[in-house]
This record gives structure tokens, C-alpha cells and sequence, in this order.
């Protein structure tokens, strides 16, 4: 009984030791529940206002992209009016451009007809000179092929022997010398011809002789007896082809006739010696 006694009291005791236990447990919850729901009502009055600024702050987003959204409405709308426009002055341009290119296409025409015109009369023209060049040509061969070619006084073949001036002037168009034509009479001085100098000491009218001096390179050559057409040669330095003198023409007192030199001989400087007095 005593031992039954103190199970009792012991369970009992430790029953209420227990409960004493819940009941400080269940106060303890009951205090973190209240404060959890305090919780949970300050946040949800935070979430509140939250929402309400976010609200608020859309809003005003969406003024301001509004009126931005305009702007650029505008913006774009001005910048179109203002391409309208100069698409409309370009193509005003263009039209114009090209009126005026017709225009000019219209000139050029006439110009071209006009051109046209005048390049068949210089055709005509060019044909002309043509002919006449062919026959200057033919006329120039004839001249050439009625000169003759003897041997010098130096025996050295000569070139072609012209008989007069026109056949001096056939000469100087073939091209291949230079000629120089005298008219020269008795004097005491010597008279320059091309790059060389002359003096007529005789000449025979009867017996178409001459007798001459020829002044090159500082030298004197002396020229007797001489002939009509007789090609009178001379070498000067510098030069391996010789000058030739020829007489066409013999009077008393007096010679006519030329002298032919290479043609690199013209631009040598005529010799400055003089001659002594008869």
C-alpha cells in the first residue's frame, strides 16, 4: 500500500510538473504566435504600401513614356514632313535637270548635224589637198628623176645636180641635204653661203669656167678652172660626206648656183677668216 501510496504521489507530482511544463510551453507559443501575427501584419501593411508606391511609380512611368511617346510622334512626324518636302524639291530638280538636259540634247543635235555638215565639206577639202599633195608628189618625182648624179672633183660620186632654182626647190623637199643658193660677183671680200665663205676670183662667160676660194674650218681652198654643173667638192671637219658647190650658171664676172651640205653641217658656226685682197 505504501509503495502504491507513493507511485500515486510520484505520478502525480510528476503529472503536474508536466503540465506545468505545457502550460508554460503553450503561453510561450501563444506569445510567439501573437508576435508572429504582429509580424505578419506590419508586413503586410509594408506589402500595402509597397504596392501602393509601385502603383504610384508605374503610373508615373507611364505619364512619362506617354509624353516621351509623343515627342518622338512628333519628332518622327516633323522629319517626315520635312523628307516630304525635299523629295518633293528633288524630284522639282530633277524634272528641271532633265528639261534642260533635253534641251541640251536638242543642241547637240544641231551641233552634230551642223558638225556633220562641215566634216563632209573637210572631207571634200582633205581630198583636195590630197590630190594636189599627189600631184605635187608626182610632179616633185618627175623633177627628181630629170636630175642627174656625176662624180665631184674629188671623185667622189655627188649627189643630184640641179640645173636651175626649180630644180634646187625639188632638191630641198626630197630633204636629204641642205641648200643654199648664191648669187655671188667679183668682189675682194669673200661672201658667206650656209656655214662657209666664198670669193669669186674669175669667171669665163665664153668658156663657162670659173675660178673660185672657199673658206672653211679656217682654211682656204682654192678652186681653179672649174666648170659649169660640175660639182665642186670640199670636206669640212666634222663631216665624212663632202660639201659640193655647183655652178648653173656662168656670166662675166659673176656665178649662180648653190651649195649642198649634210644636214647636220647647218648647225655648224660659219668660219670667221677673211680673205686677202686680189
Amino acid at each position: 500500500m505504501a509503495l502504491l501510496v507513493g507511485a500515486t504521489l510520484y505520478l502525480y507530482l510528476e503529472l503536474r510538473s508536466t503540465r506545468n511544463e505545457m502550460a508554460a510551453q503553450f503561453d510561450d507559443y501563444n506569445a510567439q504566435f501573437a508576435q508572429l501575427e504582429g509580424t505578419v501584419s506590419r508586413t503586410s501593411r509594408s506589402v500595402d504600401t509597397s504596392v501602393e508606391e509601385v502603383k504610384g511609380m508605374m503610373a508615373t512611368k507611364g505619364k512619362q513614356l506617354e509624353e516621351q511617346t509623343q515627342k518622338v510622334e512628333q519628332r518622327v512626324l516633323g522629319r517626315t514632313q520635312t523628307l516630304a518636302k525635299e523629295i518633293e524639291q528633288t524630284k522639282a530638280q530633277q524634272q528641271a535637270a532633265l528639261r534642260d538636259v533635253g534641251g541640251k540634247l536638242n543642241s547637240l543635235e544641231q551641233v552634230a548635224s551642223t558638225t556633220d555638215s562641215k566634216v563632209g565639206s573637210l572631207t571634200g577639202r582633205v581630198d583636195t589637198v590630197k590630190t594636189e599633195v599627189d600631184k605635187t608628189r608626182e610632179e616633185l618625182e618627175q623633177a627628181i628623176a630629170d636630175l642627174k648624179t656625176v662624180r665631184g672633183d674629188l671623185g667622189v660620186q655627188s649627189g643630184l645636180i640641179a640645173t636651175n632654182g626649180e630644180e634646187v626647190a625639188a632638191l630641198r623637199r626630197l630633204g636629204e641635204r641642205d641648200y643654199f643658193e648664191f648669187d655671188l660677183t667679183k668682189t675682194k671680200q669673200p661672201v658667206r653661203v650656209g656655214n662657209v665663205r666664198v670669193k669669186l676670183r674669175k669667171a669665163d662667160a665664153k668658156r663657162q669656167k670659173f675660178t673660185l676660194e672657199l673658206y672653211a674650218d679656217d682654211k682656204k681652198i682654192e678652186k681653179k678652172d672649174k666648170t659649169l654643173l660640175e660639182p665642186v667638192q670640199f670636206y669640212v671637219i666634222g663631216s665624212r660626206v663632202p660639201y659640193e658647190l655647183v655652178v648653173n650658171k656662168v656670166e662675166k664676172n659673176r656665178i649662180v648656183g648653190y651649195i649642198a651640205t649634210p644636214k647636220a653641217a647647218s648647225e655648224r658656226k660659219p668660219t670667221t677668216t677673211s680673205a686677202s685682197s686680189d
